[in-house]
């Protein structure tokens, strides 16, 4: 689904969603390493934003890539 930025001693990830219009902003949401949210832990907020950048990739964000936190 995503690339992934590597880092050997790394135990927490996140998912990135970099704007397409306005550089230096993206949205995170923590995940693991292969960028599975577990969105049970997100907040209702955090969920409706992970959603809408999962919908408007290519629109309005980037496609996403997985960093180590």
């Amino acid at each position: 689904m995503s690339n992934l930025i590597h880092s050997e001693h790394a135990s927490h990830f996140e998912i990135r969603f970099r704007s397409l219009f306005k550089e230096g902003r993206a949205l995170a949401f923590p995940c693991d390493a292969a960028g599975h949210v577990d969105l049970d832990t997100l907040p209702e907020r955090g969920r409706n934003n992970y959603w809408m950048a999962r919908a408007t990739i290519g629109r309005d964000y980037g496609m996403p890539v997985v960093c180590a936190a």
